[in-house]
């Protein structure tokens, strides 16, 4: 119930549709008490087993409420039918009519207002999930599949909806209705129904029973279809690999063993689940039968029960075993849906370590330069950066360089903050950026990496990413300085061309030049370049180092670089080993040194 209540808070805003729905159920249920209680003066009436009331029955006060509704409806059958039984007849069906078409009308206004409550909730839950997903960190997506956080807000956010969320259609009618019909049942025969509450507690010690595992067992079908629907992210992802590989059978064989488990958990599950609702059926068939024997002994042998109300009362029995089943069944639906809130709040109640302090600065120029000071950064175990110092004043260039695993893409993912150091500071105008917002900070920064990210959007709206209000003008004059708006003016409908998932409808060199434009377009006073021309050709790589010499003009730049002739024009270049500095200096100066720079410039140029 706890993952219950968690879920619930998100029905706040949509109170008002659960009150009309409680206030619909309330009615429901109280006319569906009535339309089998309405039965029984008629039929004493009609199978003449009493006096027709001629006399209008005077009310005297609520202990003799039940005596004066039947003598009252009694009254108005013999007031209206006389002597002819087919008029008491037209008017027992219809009045009978009336009532079931009322108990049915509430039922469809409680079901329609419910349905906004329970709608509005799935929405929310998704909406917030995702603004969560948006706002934890990178680190987090390191250690969680995307397949299985795409099945998070989709399968088992719908789960949530069919188990928990249908609960608040049953919370209020079926317990009414119950409540009702059974204060029915005892104003016509007590120690009848008393005997009905011996079968009780065995029944539902019975259902009880059923539903201990499904929770375990819902459990492992959610975690599965997470699993095999990363592989089905992975397999999207990587199709040219598998292909050119030939890896397809051996995909084919991961997914199928996943969607094998799948089934096996599913059909546990289900079995389970679906042995409710026989069991329920027999429970209450039992509980009827044993009613037509200890009822037709007080109406047949012991005469304390007539056989109006005998009847009427078997109709109220039968009308508690639909409610009876859907509440256990509902409280199936619970148990499973535990497992599917689990995983969902497990991502809305996880703790994000990169969040804004209270006090947090919103800085919005950069006036001096950037200190990374003393710091210490590892990943999961080992290091990655120790003891690490840098300066980069405003206004220049710093190339970091190195071997794979030397640190710099890290110092990239340190300096906006995707990750935060272990240990040290990074300073901007002598400011921690802890202690600046994180959008401020971000604000200041311009970000080209060596995978042109791009979305299944079009040319324009790529490049105003980080301006959405940005002008037709300066969408084209930040494309013309990324050397894109020749090709852009090319496309079927050049700036409003959807380029697809992904920007594949464009070349590598074209992709990387809108991610130049998109930075070009924000016009941040720092820029950092991760890479961002390694997966190029020789005449893409040419165009894409012109854009960005352009577009790092009068800014403050840091360059992580593969190939160290696109950074020979930077005013310090950096060279790390292992987490720490060997060496750094311009160009000309490094060269001279004769060290681990020149040995790197001298393999790239054979």
């Amino acid at each position: 119930m706890d993952y219950f209540k968690k879920i619930l808070r998100f029905a706040k805003p949509y109170i008002r549709y659960g009150y009309l729905n409680i206030f619909f159920n309330i009615l429901y249920a109280l006319f569906s008490a009535l339309s089998f209680a309405a039965l029984i003066p008629m039929l004493r009436v009609l199978f003449e087993q009493e006096e027709p009331v001629t006399q209008k029955p005077v009310f005297e006060g609520m202990r003799h409420a039940k005596d004066y509704v039947m003598d009252y409806l009694a009254f108005q059958v013999n007031e209206y039918a006389g002597d002819d039984k087919m008029k008491g007849l037209v008017m027992v069906i219809g009045l009978v009519l009336v009532l079931f078409l009322l108990k049915n009308l509430f039922n469809y206004l409680a079901m329609y207002f419910i349905t906004f409550l329970r709608n509005g909730v799935l929405k929310d839950i998704r909406n917030e999930m995702y603004r969560k997903i948006t706002d934890l960190p990178v680190s987090y997506y390191s250690e969680k599949r995307k397949g299985d956080v795409i099945a998070r807000i989709t399968s088992d956010v719908l789960e949530i909806q069919h188990s928990f969320l249908s609960v608040l259609e049953l919370i209020v009618r079926d317990p009414l209705t119950i409540l009702f019909t059974i204060l029915v049942m005892f104003s016509i025969s007590g120690k009848l129904t008393l005997f009905v509450f011996i079968f009780i507690p065995i029944a539902g010690s019975l259902i009880s029973w059923i539903g201990k595992s499904l929770k375990r067992q819902s459990d492992d079908v959610q975690k599965e279809q997470g699993h095999f629907l990363s592989i089905v992210e992975e397999t999207l992802g990587g199709l040219r690999v598998i292909k050119a590989f030939n890896s397809e059978a051996r995909f084919y064989k991961t997914f199928s063993a996943s969607t094998k488990r799948f089934f096996d958990f599913s059909n546990k599950l289900l079995n389970r689940q679906n042995l409710a609702s026989p069991t329920g059926e027999f429970l209450g068939i039992l509980v009827i039968g044993v009613l037509l024997w200890f009822g037709g002994k007080m109406v047949l042998v012991e005469g304390t029960l007539d056989a109006p109300s005998f009847i009427a009362y078997m109709g109220l029995a039968y009308n508690i075993l639909t409610p009876a089943k859907s509440i256990s069944k509902a409280s199936y639906g619970v148990k499973k849906g535990n497992a599917a809130a689990e995983r969902v709040l497990e991502i809305l109640e996880t703790e994000n370590p990169i969040i804004d302090k209270e006090d947090a600065i919103e800085k919005t120029n950069f006036e001096s330069g950037i200190e990374l000071k003393n710091i210490s950064f590892k990943y999961e175990d080992e290091y990655v950066l120790r003891n690490f110092d840098l300066n980069v004043p405003k206004g220049d260039t710093v190339a970091l360089v190195g071997q794979s695993g030397s640190g710099k893409s890290t110092i990239a993912n340190l300096v906006t903050r995707f990750y935060d150091v272990n240990e040290g500071e990074i300073k901007i105008d002598g400011i921690d950026i802890k202690n600046m917002t994180k959008k401020s900070l971000r604000n200041l920064m311009g970000l080209v990496t060596q995978d042109s990210i791009l979305f299944n959007d079009t040319v324009s709206k790529n490049i105003a990413l980080g301006k959405e209000n940005a002008t037709s003008e300066e969408i084209i004059e930040a494309a013309k300085i990324a050397n894109a708006h020749e090709f852009i003016t090319d496309l079927p409908e050049g700036y409003e061309t959807n380029i697809g998932d992904g920007g594949n409808k464009l070349s590598g060199g074209q992709k990387q030049r809108l991610s130049i434009a998109r930075a070009v377009l924000k016009n941040p006073p720092i820029m950092i370049l991760d890479e961002a021309t390694s997966a190029l050709d020789t005449e893409s790589e040419r165009l894409v180092q012109d854009a960005l010499d352009k577009m790092m003009r009068n800014r403050t730049s840091i360059v992580i670089a593969h190939r160290l002739s696109t950074i020979q024009k930077a005013n310090n270049i950096v060279v790390l080993q292992k987490g720490e500095i060997v060496e750094q200096g311009s160009h000309e100066e490094l060269l001279a040194k004769n060290g681990t720079y020149k040995k790197l410039v001298e393999m790239q140029s054979l």
